[in-house]
C-alpha cells in the first residue's frame, strides 16, 4: 500500500484575501453575451427629444432649469450604463448573501459624501445657490415609510431612479410601477394632515456637532464597516454570481453601448449627483416630482389641489403654480427617462415589453403605489433619503437603509403571491 506525500499546505494558515479582490461566489459568473446591434430608429427619436427639450428648457426657463436636464440625461445613462440598482442588490443580499449591489452602494455613498462635504463645507454653488444637506426627522414616519417602500420596490420590480431608467428602456411593467408611484405620491400628499404630525425628533447632521471633516471621516468608517460585513456575510453564505447583461466587446465602445462595472456607475452617479447639488443648492431627488405630476393631473379634471395643506407649504405651492419644467426633479426624471431611453438603443436593447401577465401588473401598481406613500411619509427615496441622507452625513439616511432591508426581507414574502421569483442559493445566477 501506498501512502499519499504530506500536503505541505495543512496546517498552513492560508494568507486571507485582498480586501478589494472579489466576494467569492458559488460558480464564476457567466460571460456577458454580446450586446445587440443599435436600434437605430429608438436611438434617432430618443436624440431628437433630448436635443429638443433641451433646446426649450434653455430658451424657455434658462441656463440653471438647462443645466439640470443634461444632468438628468446624464445620470440615465449612467444609470442604464450600469444597471445600477437599489432594489435587486438589496433583494440578493437578503435573499442569497450576494453583497456585490451593497458595496456598489457603499462606493457610491462615500464618493457622493466626499464630494458634497467640498461642496456644502465651502458653499460652493452656481447660478446663486447655497447648497445646504439633506436632512431628516427622526420618527415614526421615517420608519414606517422606508419599510413600506422597500416593501413596494419588491413588489413593483424597481426603485426610484430605477422605475425611471427601467421606464426609458421600454419595460412595459415598470411604466406600470411609475402609474402607481404617481397614484400613493398623490394620495399621500391629498391625506397629509393625516401624517404630518406623527412623532419625531429633529433632524442629525453630523456636520453641525463635528465639523463637515469629522461628519466625512464618521461617514466613510460606517461605510467601511457596511462593506466589511457584506464580504464576511458573502464568503460565509456563499451566493450565485449576479447576472450578466449584454456588453459591447471592447473598452472604448463599451464607454458608449455599455455595459459599465458597478464602480464606474457609482463614480459616474456621484459625479453628477454633486453636479445637480452644485447647480439647485439641494440633493438629488426623484419622488417629489411624482406628487407634482399627480397634483396637475388632478388639476387637468378640475380638482384643486392648491387647497391641500400639502401644497399650502410655500416651496410646494411655489412648484404647483409653476410648469413642470421648470420644477429641478421634474428635469432630472425626465432627463433620466430620455437619457435612459438613448442608452438602451445604443446597446441595442431599447424594446417594448409586451404581454405582462396579470399577477405581475398586479404587483406593479400595489409596488409602484406602496413606494409613493412610503417616500412621502419617510421624507424621501432610496436617492432623496437614503444616498442624500447618508452623503449629507444626516442619520436618517443611515436609519432609511437599514429599515428599507426589514422592508425588504418583506416584500421577499409577498414576492411569491405574485408568481415574482426571489433568488436561491442553488441558482445559475441571482
Amino acid at each position: 500500500m501506498t501512502t499519499a506525500p504530506p500536503d505541505p499546505l495543512v496546517g498552513t494558515p492560508r494568507p486571507a484575501p485582498a480586501l478589494l479582490a472579489p466576494s467569492p461566489t458559488s460558480r464564476p459568473r457567466p460571460a456577458a453575451p454580446s450586446a445587440p446591434p443599435v436600434r437605430r430608429l429608438p436611438l434617432t427619436a430618443g436624440l431628437l427629444i433630448a436635443v429638443a427639450l433641451s433646446v426649450h428648457v434653455f430658451a424657455s426657463y434658462g441656463a440653471k432649469p438647462g443645466v439640470l436636464l443634461l444632468l438628468g440625461l446624464g445620470l440615465g445613462v449612467a444609470l442604464f450604463h450600469s444597471r445600477f440598482g437599489f432594489t435587486s442588490a438589496w433583494r440578493q443580499l437578503v435573499a442569497v448573501g450576494n453583497g456585490a449591489g451593497l458595496r456598489a452602494h457603499a462606493l457610491l455613498l462615500g464618493t457622493t459624501a466626499t464630494l458634497f462635504a467640498l461642496v456644502i463645507g465651502t458653499s460652493t454653488g452656481l447660478f446663486g445657490s447655497a447648497p445646504e444637506p439633506s436632512g431628516g426627522p427622526l420618527g415614526v414616519g421615517l420608519l414606517l415609510g422606508s419599510f413600506v417602500f422597500a416593501v413596494g420596490m419588491q413588489l413593483g420590480g424597481a426603485c426610484a431612479s430605477g422605475t425611471l431608467f427601467a421606464v426609458g428602456s421600454g419595460q412595459t411593467s415598470i411604466v406600470l410601477t411609475l402609474g402607481g408611484f404617481v397614484a400613493g405620491s398623490t394620495l399621500a400628499a391629498w391625506q397629509f394632515d393625516l401624517w404630518r404630525n406623527l412623532p419625531a425628533f429633529e433632524p442629525v447632521v453630523f456636520a453641525d456637532h463635528i465639523g463637515w471633516f469629522g461628519s466625512w471621516a464618521v461617514t466613510i468608517l460606517a461605510l467601511a464597516v457596511v462593506v466589511a460585513v457584506s464580504r464576511a456575510v458573502q464568503a460565509r453564505r456563499n451566493p450565485p454570481p449576479t447576472g450578466p447583461v449584454p456588453s459591447a466587446r471592447t473598452r472604448a465602445a463599451r464607454v458608449l453601448r455599455g455595459s459599465w462595472p458597478l464602480a464606474a456607475g457609482a463614480a459616474v452617479l456621484a459625479v453628477l449627483g454633486a453636479g445637480v447639488l452644485l447647480v439647485s443648492g439641494g440633493a438629488w431627488g426623484v419622488t417629489s416630482a411624482f406628487s407634482l405630476w399627480g397634483a396637475k393631473l388632478v388639476s387637468a379634471f378640475g380638482g384643486h389641489p392648491e387647497t391641500w395643506s400639502y401644497w399650502q407649504k410655500p416651496a410646494n405651492a411655489h412648484a404647483l403654480s409653476g410648469p413642470v419644467l421648470a420644477d429641478r426633479t421634474s428635469l432630472t426624471d425626465i432627463g433620466i427617462m430620455i437619457g435612459a431611453a438613448v442608452a438602451a438603443a445604443l446597446g441595442g436593447t431599447w424594446a417594448l415589453h409586451r404581454g405582462t401577465p396579470w399577477r405581475t401588473a398586479v404587483a406593479a401598481v400595489a409596488g409602484g403605489f406602496l413606494m409613493g406613500v412610503g417616500a412621502r411619509l419617510a421624507g424621501g427615496c432610496n436617492i432623496g433619503a437614503y444616498l442624500a441622507g447618508i452623503a449629507s452625513g444626516s442619520l436618517h439616511g443611515w436609519i432609511w437603509g437599514a429599515t428599507a432591508l426589514l422592508g425588504t426581507w418583506a416584500g421577499l414574502k409577498l414576492r411569491p403571491v405574485f408568481r415574482l421569483a426571489n433568488p436561491k442559493p442553488g441558482d445559475g445566477v441571482c
